[in-house]
């Protein structure tokens, strides 16, 4: 991952322009731009006021090189990414690939630093007249470390067809099903034993789920 991508994620996530983050930072908008880009580095000077003015904290090696991998993030906010990099969730060590990133968003919920945000798709969770229900497009939070316990709305792998999908979660003794909130999806409960893996127990939409 390097930095420039990390600042541009962070920069539109404050619905900066390049144009105001230049003029806070000391610096032309040719530079940052560039600095974006991965074309040119930052001194350290720099690079740390830009750091500061984006709440972007830095954590793993120290140095300042535009190149080198680091755990960075944006404070208070997590990323919103596609359902293709959730599925993959099992295989990546780290979320904060920020330049695949759509935006970074406030959880309104308390959370882990690996916590990450998709948008809902199709109408399977959908269920007006019960307390949970998530509309097409809706956008969802969801915390890979937090226990998925018997009806938690969950995101899960399905290791047949390698595609991720959003389902509540119900445990029968040593059984474990996948429920779409749906009450007139076809399919709506379908066992998982073995053959899924859980990314995360959501754990927000617009107010906290838990």
């Amino acid at each position: 991952m390097k930095i420039g991508a990390t600042i541009r994620a962070a920069r539109k996530a404050k619905k900066w322009t390049l144009e105001r983050l230049a003029h806070e930072a000391g610096t032309d908008t040719g530079n940052l731009s560039r600095l974006e880009r991965d074309m040119q580095g930052a001194n350290k000077d720099l690079l740390e006021r830009i750091l500061q003015l984006l709440d972007i904290s830095l954590s793993g090696s120290q140095g300042f090189d535009t190149n080198v991998s680091e755990a960075l993030h944006v404070k208070g906010r997590v990323p919103l990414i596609s359902w293709v990099q959730a599925g993959c969730w099992s295989e990546v060590s780290d979320i904060y690939a920020v330049g695949d990133a759509e935006e970074w968003l406030p959880c309104p919920a308390a959370h882990g630093p690996r916590t990450f945000a998709l948008r809902v798709r199709g109408l399977s969770m959908y269920n007006p007249s019960e307390r949970h229900s998530f509309n097409d497009g809706d956008i969802i939070f969801v915390d890979p470390d937090r226990d998925a316990i018997h009806k938690s709305l969950i995101v899960a792998k399905l290791t047949d067809t390698q595609e991720a999908t959003f389902k509540q979660l119900l445990i029968e003794g040593s059984q474990r099903f996948l429920m779409a909130l749906n009450p007139s999806w076809p399919d709506r409960i379908f066992a998982i034993n073995g053959n899924a893996e859980i990314c995360g127990v959501a754990i927000a939409k617009h107010e906290p789920l838990i």
